[in-house]
């Protein structure tokens, strides 16, 4: 790489993947022969969490570099403000060629919520009118927040994302998940089928008699007409046409795959790639004793509680291990997929100049604790992803090595400006992880450990009313804090790693559980807003 001269970045982001749901990590079933040799020549994670398990709020925390409690994207369903500063923008002022390829939901793209949960009357008193009906004015409606929203694209083919999009220039999008993707997928899809609509979906799956777990089928869509496939091919267009161009300008790239996701619909040789026999059950699959929201999940499913949507559901052994194996499928698919982009940088004689990064908004229970999907159960199932850094300016002695220390989604917008030599913005949470990276770092980053947040609005487990829930990890113990005392937990990971043991009301556990409610609350003040800036002393 040319001193001085800023690096492409490439940041490959996958949907609901666990941290163990990589080769590197320890899979020894699953294959991802390209993220393995990603891994081999870069850092990984060993202790990555998310900011949000819920998908829009860590999407925003990644773009953002700030809490879900600072950007609003509390659940899904809120859009991220077009006035919250994007670490992408400043990247697209420095220069760099912006691009984003696949999933995007910074906005909501399709999925009315049937309970409408949002104010609610706590006075019985005349209600405020629309305008004024929230405490920010920026209430996030209209039409710059209208760019993903699929019932748009399927009415008008002129339907498509205006640009700037929070710093992309580019944007070539897909909405949904698995065989039923929308956007600009579709678009190029019936550009290659006479009749597309017949490849997806339930209704036209190819019968497959093997199966019966929720949310599951054998799409008819062949592998080179699949969302994945898709992806991969317009990133490693996008980069061939961009490097031909006369002095062309340094890039950042968000290759963002759809899958793994339910439904699990991996296409071709992926569907039969992994046999469900040959899954093996998670050691808590049958724990008896369940903490107050996993009950909650449990109870639901037993009382005929659809197992078709987005909230959790319980599974029996062959779901389980049908399911298992089908995720396993789609993650092969993203593997391969990674590795066309990969070979594309290599051909193009640009892998050297280019800062590769992996990771997922968040992981899936996939059995843990006998449920599927996730929410706000901060188990590390959901809360832990897979993370890696390759980058040609790692020191030869930290090429696959493992960073021991506990980061964050939180910490990417910061790592990547320091990367590329950029400042970051006042109100930008977070640390530089180069340090650490690179091994160079003398201790720990200076706070307890991350904190994730979640503030469940459209599934309320039983509970009489909206809850929150923080979570702070540190590496050995997980402590989870509500104001609603049944969503608390607390965990010693180091001697329970499954966490089938909340400790909240242990006697024995209990001052070092009160130690953990301190080191959050000092965390939780860490993370308060420091923006804007003053403009005048008074």
């Amino acid at each position: 790489m040319t001193p001085g001269k800023r690096p492409n970045v490439i940041l490959f982001i996958t949907d609901q993947q666990r941290a163990d749901h990589v080769g590197f990590a320890g899979n020894t079933v699953l294959r991802t022969p390209h993220l393995d040799a990603l891994a081999a020549d870069g850092v990984r994670g060993e202790q990555f969490y998310v900011a949000s398990t819920t998908c829009m709020s860590n999407r925003a925390t990644l773009m953002t570099g700030r809490m879900p409690s600072l950007h609003g994207v509390l659940h899904n369903g809120i859009p991220l403000s077009r006035q919250h500063t994007t670490f992408v923008e400043l990247l697209r002022d420095a220069g760099y060629a912006t691009a984003l390829f696949g999933k995007s939901h910074l906005q909501n793209f399709g999925y009315d919520n049937p309970n409408k949960r949002g104010w609610e009357n706590a006075n019985g008193g005349t209600p405020p009118p629309d305008a004024l009906r929230d405490a920010h004015k920026d209430h996030r409606r209209g039409p710059d927040y209208e760019n993903e929203w699929t019932p748009l694209w399927k009415q008008s083919p002129d339907h498509h994302v205006e640009t700037p999009f929070y710093g992309f220039d580019h944007v070539t999008l897909c909405t949904l998940h698995a065989d039923q993707v929308q956007g600009d997928y579709a678009r190029w899809l019936a550009s290659r089928h006479p009749d597309p609509d017949s490849l997806r979906g339930r209704a036209n799956a190819k019968p497959d008699a093997r199966y019966r777990a929720p949310q599951a089928w054998r799409t008819r869509l062949p592998v080179d007409l699949y969302p994945t496939t898709f992806v991969a091919e317009q990133t490693s267009a996008w980069i061939e046409k961009h490097v031909a161009e006369p002095d062309a300008a340094p890039f950042y790239i968000q290759c963002s795959f759809p899958d793994p996701h339910h439904p699990l619909t991996p296409p071709g040789k992926y569907w039969d790639m992994y046999d469900p026999d040959a899954m093996t059950l998670p050691a808590s699959f049958h724990q008896e004793d369940k903490p107050a929201l996993l009950a909650a999940v449990h109870r639901y499913t037993q009382a005929g509680g659809t197992r078709e949507a987005y909230a959790p559901f319980s599974v029996d052994e062959r779901e389980c291990k049908e399911m298992i194996a089908l995720t396993y499928g789609m993650i092969s698919l993203v593997d391969d997929a990674i590795g066309s982009v990969v070979k594309t940088l290599e051909r193009l004689g640009i892998a050297d100049d280019t800062v590769i990064i992996f990771t997922s908004d968040h992981g899936e229970m996939m059995g843990d604790h006998g449920i599927m999907l996730k929410g706000p159960l901060h188990y590390r199932s959901v809360a832990r992803v897979p993370f890696v850094w390759r980058d040609p300016a790692l020191p030869a002695p930290r090429r696959g090595q493992a960073m021991p220390e506990v980061a964050s989604t939180l910490d990417l917008a910061q790592t990547i400006l320091a990367r590329v030599g950029l400042a970051p913005y006042n109100g930008i949470q977070g640390v530089n992880l180069l340090p650490w990276l690179a091994g160079t770092a003398a201790a720990a980053p200076a706070r307890a450990g991350v904190v994730v947040e979640n503030e469940p609005m459209q599934f309320l487990f039983d509970r009489p009313a909206r809850f929150r829930v923080r979570t702070l990890f540190n590496g050995t113990w997980r402590l989870t804090l509500s104001e609603d005392e049944a969503a608390c937990e607390c965990y010693d990971l180091t001697q329970d790693p499954q966490e089938m043991h909340n400790l909240w009301d242990v006697p024995d556990a209990r001052a070092q559980r009160d130690a953990l409610i301190a080191q959050l609350a000092i965390e939780m003040i860490r993370l308060t807003d420091t923006s804007p800036l003053p403009t005048a002393q008074a």
